[in-house]
Protein backbone atom coordinates (compact mmCIF):
# COMPACT_ATOMS: atom_id res chain seq x y z
CA UNK A 1 0.00 0.00 0.00
CA UNK A 2 1.60 3.54 -1.30
CA UNK A 3 2.26 5.90 1.59
CA UNK A 4 0.43 8.99 1.40
CA UNK A 5 2.70 12.15 1.47
CA UNK A 6 1.78 14.93 3.93
CA UNK A 7 0.26 17.18 1.48
CA UNK A 8 -1.97 14.91 0.03
CA UNK A 9 -4.21 14.55 3.44
CA UNK A 10 -7.10 17.23 2.96
CA UNK A 11 -7.11 18.36 6.60
CA UNK A 12 -4.39 18.85 9.81
CA UNK A 13 -4.46 16.93 12.61
CA UNK A 14 -5.97 18.60 15.35
CA UNK A 15 -5.50 17.89 19.10
CA UNK A 16 -8.75 16.72 20.93
CA UNK A 17 -9.25 16.17 24.43
CA UNK A 18 -7.37 12.44 24.38
CA UNK A 19 -4.29 14.10 22.41
CA UNK A 20 -3.81 16.66 25.42
CA UNK A 21 -4.83 14.03 27.56
CA UNK A 22 -1.48 12.14 26.19
CA UNK A 23 0.51 15.33 26.25
CA UNK A 24 0.49 15.81 29.64
CA UNK A 25 0.80 11.84 31.09
CA UNK A 26 3.85 10.30 30.07
CA UNK A 27 2.83 6.80 28.85
CA UNK A 28 0.42 8.60 26.34
CA UNK A 29 3.62 10.39 23.79
CA UNK A 30 3.69 7.00 22.55
CA UNK A 31 0.46 7.26 21.98
CA UNK A 32 0.38 10.71 20.04
CA UNK A 33 3.52 9.95 17.85
CA UNK A 34 1.73 6.88 16.47
CA UNK A 35 -1.97 8.88 15.87
CA UNK A 36 -0.45 11.24 14.12
CA UNK A 37 1.47 9.24 12.10
CA UNK A 38 -1.84 7.21 11.04
CA UNK A 39 -3.58 10.53 10.33
CA UNK A 40 -1.15 11.10 7.56
CA UNK A 41 0.02 7.40 6.54
CA UNK A 42 -1.97 4.33 6.45
CA UNK A 43 -0.51 1.91 8.85
CA UNK A 44 -2.59 -1.51 8.47
CA UNK A 45 -0.18 -3.10 10.66
CA UNK A 46 0.11 0.22 13.58
CA UNK A 47 -1.33 -0.21 17.29
CA UNK A 48 -4.91 0.64 17.12
CA UNK A 49 -7.20 1.99 19.92
CA UNK A 50 -8.04 -1.25 22.73
CA UNK A 51 -3.77 -1.35 22.65
CA UNK A 52 -3.73 2.95 22.88
CA UNK A 53 -5.86 2.16 26.40
CA UNK A 54 -3.63 -0.38 27.48
CA UNK A 55 -0.77 1.89 27.55
CA UNK A 56 -2.17 3.69 30.30
CA UNK A 57 -2.31 1.19 32.78
CA UNK A 58 -0.02 -0.59 34.86
CA UNK A 59 1.93 -2.98 32.86
CA UNK A 60 -1.00 -3.16 29.94
CA UNK A 61 1.94 -2.17 27.52
CA UNK A 62 2.33 -6.24 27.61
CA UNK A 63 -0.80 -6.67 26.92
CA UNK A 64 -1.18 -4.94 24.02
CA UNK A 65 1.97 -5.93 22.22
CA UNK A 66 0.31 -9.54 22.94
CA UNK A 67 -2.86 -8.55 21.23
CA UNK A 68 -1.06 -6.79 18.46
CA UNK A 69 1.36 -9.77 17.64
CA UNK A 70 -1.52 -12.04 17.54
CA UNK A 71 -3.41 -9.84 15.47
CA UNK A 72 -0.72 -9.72 12.79
CA UNK A 73 -0.63 -13.50 13.04
CA UNK A 74 2.35 -13.71 15.19
CA UNK A 75 4.74 -11.85 13.26
CA UNK A 76 6.05 -8.41 13.47
CA UNK A 77 5.46 -5.29 11.60
CA UNK A 78 6.69 -5.16 8.40
CA UNK A 79 9.96 -3.45 7.58
CA UNK A 80 8.64 -0.34 4.76
CA UNK A 81 11.17 1.83 4.10
CA UNK A 82 10.00 5.26 3.19
CA UNK A 83 11.99 8.45 1.72
CA UNK A 84 12.20 11.73 3.56
CA UNK A 85 8.76 13.65 3.76
CA UNK A 86 9.24 17.15 4.57
CA UNK A 87 6.04 18.22 4.88
CA UNK A 88 5.12 15.59 7.16
CA UNK A 89 8.49 16.78 8.97
CA UNK A 90 7.08 19.75 8.88
CA UNK A 91 3.36 18.89 10.12
CA UNK A 92 4.83 16.51 13.06
CA UNK A 93 6.95 19.54 14.44
CA UNK A 94 4.06 21.87 14.19
CA UNK A 95 0.74 19.76 15.37
CA UNK A 96 3.08 18.06 18.04
CA UNK A 97 6.73 18.39 18.91
CA UNK A 98 6.11 22.23 19.48
CA UNK A 99 3.97 21.43 22.17
CA UNK A 100 5.96 18.83 24.30
CA UNK A 101 9.33 21.12 23.18
CA UNK A 102 7.65 24.33 24.47
CA UNK A 103 5.44 23.05 27.52
CA UNK A 104 8.01 20.39 29.03
CA UNK A 105 11.45 20.94 27.89
CA UNK A 106 11.04 25.20 28.06
CA UNK A 107 13.67 25.16 24.74
CA UNK A 108 15.66 28.33 24.20
CA UNK A 109 17.63 29.18 21.41
CA UNK A 110 20.35 31.84 21.91
CA UNK A 111 22.94 33.29 19.61
CA UNK A 112 20.44 33.94 16.61
CA UNK A 113 23.40 36.09 15.14
CA UNK A 114 25.36 33.10 14.52
CA UNK A 115 22.68 31.42 12.22
CA UNK A 116 23.40 31.00 8.38
CA UNK A 117 21.23 32.44 6.30
CA UNK A 118 21.56 29.33 3.87
CA UNK A 119 22.79 25.74 3.96
CA UNK A 120 24.18 23.82 3.93
CA UNK A 121 25.73 23.74 7.14
CA UNK A 122 27.49 21.21 10.00
CA UNK A 123 25.15 21.71 13.19
CA UNK A 124 27.99 20.05 15.87
CA UNK A 125 26.77 19.77 19.32
CA UNK A 126 27.02 17.98 22.45
CA UNK A 127 25.21 15.25 23.47
CA UNK A 128 23.70 14.00 26.97
CA UNK A 129 20.51 12.48 28.34
CA UNK A 130 20.79 8.49 28.02
CA UNK A 131 17.02 8.53 26.33
CA UNK A 132 15.30 9.27 23.46
CA UNK A 133 17.64 12.45 22.08
CA UNK A 134 15.19 15.04 22.53
CA UNK A 135 18.31 17.29 22.61
CA UNK A 136 18.55 16.84 19.11
CA UNK A 137 14.83 16.46 18.24
CA UNK A 138 14.22 20.25 19.96
CA UNK A 139 16.97 21.96 18.56
CA UNK A 140 15.67 20.58 14.84
CA UNK A 141 12.22 22.35 16.17
CA UNK A 142 13.66 25.21 16.96
CA UNK A 143 15.97 25.70 13.90
CA UNK A 144 13.13 25.12 11.62
CA UNK A 145 11.36 28.23 13.17
CA UNK A 146 13.79 30.13 12.33
CA UNK A 147 14.87 28.94 9.12
CA UNK A 148 13.15 27.27 6.33
CA UNK A 149 15.15 24.57 6.68
CA UNK A 150 14.33 20.76 6.41
CA UNK A 151 16.88 19.83 9.25
CA UNK A 152 18.00 15.70 9.67
CA UNK A 153 19.39 14.59 12.27
CA UNK A 154 22.45 11.92 11.67
CA UNK A 155 21.03 9.17 13.66
CA UNK A 156 22.66 5.47 14.85
CA UNK A 157 21.32 2.58 12.83
CA UNK A 158 19.31 1.42 16.08
CA UNK A 159 16.64 4.15 15.13
CA UNK A 160 16.58 2.29 11.72
CA UNK A 161 17.08 -1.64 11.80
CA UNK A 162 16.16 -2.70 15.53
CA UNK A 163 13.49 -4.96 15.93
CA UNK A 164 12.57 -3.79 18.65
CA UNK A 165 11.62 -0.41 17.91
CA UNK A 166 9.33 -1.41 15.10
CA UNK A 167 7.04 -2.63 18.13
CA UNK A 168 7.18 1.10 19.52
CA UNK A 169 7.04 3.20 16.62
CA UNK A 170 6.04 2.92 13.06
CA UNK A 171 8.05 1.25 10.74
CA UNK A 172 9.78 4.12 7.79
CA UNK A 173 9.31 7.16 11.02
CA UNK A 174 13.08 7.77 11.52
CA UNK A 175 13.51 8.22 7.61
CA UNK A 176 10.01 9.94 6.63
CA UNK A 177 11.71 12.21 9.49
CA UNK A 178 14.53 12.94 7.66
CA UNK A 179 16.75 10.64 10.21
CA UNK A 180 20.61 10.31 8.09
CA UNK A 181 22.10 7.07 9.05
CA UNK A 182 25.22 7.33 11.10
CA UNK A 183 27.64 5.73 8.20
CA UNK A 184 30.27 7.37 6.36
CA UNK A 185 28.21 6.93 2.80
CA UNK A 186 24.72 8.59 4.06
CA UNK A 187 26.57 11.38 5.94
CA UNK A 188 28.87 12.46 2.41
CA UNK A 189 25.60 11.93 0.32
CA UNK A 190 23.23 14.24 2.73
CA UNK A 191 26.39 16.69 2.68
CA UNK A 192 26.47 17.00 -1.22
CA UNK A 193 22.36 17.22 -0.91
CA UNK A 194 22.99 20.12 0.64
CA UNK A 195 21.42 18.86 4.07
CA UNK A 196 21.25 20.96 7.43
CA UNK A 197 23.00 18.22 9.60
CA UNK A 198 22.60 17.80 13.02
CA UNK A 199 25.64 16.08 14.39
CA UNK A 200 27.10 14.86 17.66
CA UNK A 201 30.89 14.33 17.35
CA UNK A 202 30.65 12.80 20.79
CA UNK A 203 28.38 9.74 18.94
CA UNK A 204 27.04 7.36 21.41
CA UNK A 205 29.94 7.73 23.81
CA UNK A 206 28.12 11.06 24.80
CA UNK A 207 24.74 9.87 25.53
CA UNK A 208 26.04 7.09 27.27
CA UNK A 209 28.87 8.56 29.65
CA UNK A 210 25.89 9.03 32.49
CA UNK A 211 25.46 10.90 35.31
CA UNK A 212 28.75 11.68 36.51
CA UNK A 213 30.53 12.54 33.63
CA UNK A 214 27.61 14.80 32.42
CA UNK A 215 29.73 17.73 31.72
CA UNK A 216 32.33 16.22 30.64
CA UNK A 217 32.48 16.01 26.15
CA UNK A 218 33.89 12.51 25.10
CA UNK A 219 35.87 12.09 22.48
CA UNK A 220 35.19 13.95 19.33
CA UNK A 221 35.11 11.91 16.01
CA UNK A 222 36.65 13.51 13.21
CA UNK A 223 34.86 12.63 10.12
CA UNK A 224 32.75 15.53 10.50
CA UNK A 225 35.79 17.94 10.05
CA UNK A 226 37.01 15.95 6.97
CA UNK A 227 33.70 16.06 5.29
CA UNK A 228 33.64 19.76 6.39
CA UNK A 229 37.11 20.28 4.81
CA UNK A 230 36.60 18.49 1.37
CA UNK A 231 33.24 20.00 0.75
CA UNK A 232 33.46 23.56 2.08
CA UNK A 233 30.55 23.30 4.32
CA UNK A 234 31.26 24.86 7.85
CA UNK A 235 30.49 24.01 10.63
CA UNK A 236 27.52 25.89 13.46
CA UNK A 237 29.09 24.90 16.80
CA UNK A 238 26.37 24.64 19.53
CA UNK A 239 26.95 24.19 23.00
CA UNK A 240 23.56 22.57 24.63
CA UNK A 241 22.84 22.54 28.30
CA UNK A 242 19.97 21.11 30.29
CA UNK A 243 19.88 17.73 28.36
CA UNK A 244 21.47 15.95 31.72
CA UNK A 245 18.08 16.22 33.24
CA UNK A 246 16.67 14.48 30.63
CA UNK A 247 17.04 11.14 32.48
CA UNK A 248 18.90 12.12 35.77
CA UNK A 249 20.90 9.94 37.99
CA UNK A 250 21.88 7.29 35.40
CA UNK A 251 24.35 4.53 34.61
CA UNK A 252 24.79 2.39 31.43
CA UNK A 253 25.08 -1.33 32.29
CA UNK A 254 27.20 -2.00 28.97
CA UNK A 255 27.01 -6.09 29.27
CA UNK A 256 23.06 -5.58 28.91
CA UNK A 257 23.63 -2.97 26.63
CA UNK A 258 25.48 -6.00 23.78
CA UNK A 259 23.47 -8.64 24.90
CA UNK A 260 20.44 -6.87 23.62
CA UNK A 261 22.11 -5.35 20.81
CA UNK A 262 22.16 -1.76 22.05
CA UNK A 263 24.59 1.03 22.23
CA UNK A 264 23.44 1.35 26.20
CA UNK A 265 20.97 0.28 28.88
CA UNK A 266 20.22 3.15 31.02
CA UNK A 267 19.46 2.26 34.72
CA UNK A 268 18.17 4.43 37.29
CA UNK A 269 15.85 5.30 39.79
CA UNK A 270 12.82 5.93 37.03
CA UNK A 271 13.32 2.17 36.11
CA UNK A 272 10.69 0.38 38.20
CA UNK A 273 8.18 2.99 36.78
CA UNK A 274 9.72 2.18 33.31
CA UNK A 275 8.97 -1.42 33.47
CA UNK A 276 5.37 -1.16 34.41
CA UNK A 277 4.92 1.40 31.54
CA UNK A 278 7.12 0.22 28.40
CA UNK A 279 5.69 3.16 26.37
CA UNK A 280 7.82 5.63 28.40
CA UNK A 281 10.44 4.65 26.35
CA UNK A 282 9.93 8.10 24.19
CA UNK A 283 9.05 10.47 27.52
CA UNK A 284 11.96 12.22 29.02
CA UNK A 285 12.19 13.98 32.50
CA UNK A 286 11.58 18.04 32.79
CA UNK A 287 13.86 20.22 32.08
CA UNK A 288 15.14 23.75 30.36
CA UNK A 289 16.99 22.91 27.10
CA UNK A 290 19.45 26.01 26.57
CA UNK A 291 21.00 26.46 23.81
CA UNK A 292 23.31 28.70 22.38
CA UNK A 293 24.87 28.75 18.93
CA UNK A 294 28.94 29.77 18.29
CA UNK A 295 30.41 31.74 15.37
CA UNK A 296 30.60 29.72 12.11
CA UNK A 297 33.62 28.02 12.19
CA UNK A 298 35.66 26.84 8.73
CA UNK A 299 38.03 24.18 9.78
CA UNK A 300 39.93 24.52 5.95
CA UNK A 301 41.03 27.67 6.55
CA UNK A 302 42.81 26.16 9.58
CA UNK A 303 44.44 23.14 7.35
CA UNK A 304 43.71 22.79 3.45
CA UNK A 305 44.64 19.38 2.92
CA UNK A 306 44.86 17.96 6.85
CA UNK A 307 46.46 14.74 7.57
CA UNK A 308 44.56 12.04 9.73
CA UNK A 309 46.58 13.30 12.89
CA UNK A 310 45.83 16.90 12.01
CA UNK A 311 41.95 16.11 11.53
CA UNK A 312 41.99 14.98 15.44
CA UNK A 313 43.44 17.71 16.33
CA UNK A 314 40.98 19.95 14.51
CA UNK A 315 38.47 18.20 16.68
CA UNK A 316 39.94 17.79 19.52
CA UNK A 317 40.33 21.77 19.30
CA UNK A 318 36.41 22.32 18.83
CA UNK A 319 35.84 19.70 21.58
CA UNK A 320 37.95 22.03 24.37
CA UNK A 321 36.51 25.13 22.75
CA UNK A 322 33.30 23.65 23.62
CA UNK A 323 34.11 22.10 27.00
CA UNK A 324 35.18 25.56 27.97
CA UNK A 325 32.13 27.44 26.73
CA UNK A 326 29.96 24.38 28.88
CA UNK A 327 31.87 25.20 32.16
CA UNK A 328 31.75 28.99 31.60
CA UNK A 329 27.71 28.79 31.26
CA UNK A 330 27.33 26.61 34.26
CA UNK A 331 29.15 29.03 36.34
CA UNK A 332 26.65 31.71 34.96
CA UNK A 333 23.82 29.96 35.73
CA UNK A 334 24.68 29.04 39.20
Amino acid sequence: MRRLSAKEVPYPYRFGWFDWFCLWYPPGWLILFNRHWQHYKPDPDGWNWLEYLLFLLPGGFYLALLIRWLRLGGRSPRANPTPPDPDYQQRFRAEVLAAIVQRHFRAELHGLENLPEKSPVIMAMNHAGMCFPWDFVSVGLLLSQKRDWFVQPLAHSIFFDHPWLRWWLPSGWSQVLGGVRADADSFEAAIEAGAVLLYAPEGWRGLAKGWRQRYQLATFDPSFVRLSIRHRVPVLPVVCLGSEFLHPFTVNIKRLARWLGMPLFPISPLVLVFVLFPSMGVWASWTRLRYSLQPLWHPWEDELEPSRSETYQLAEKLRSRLQTLIDDLRSKTR
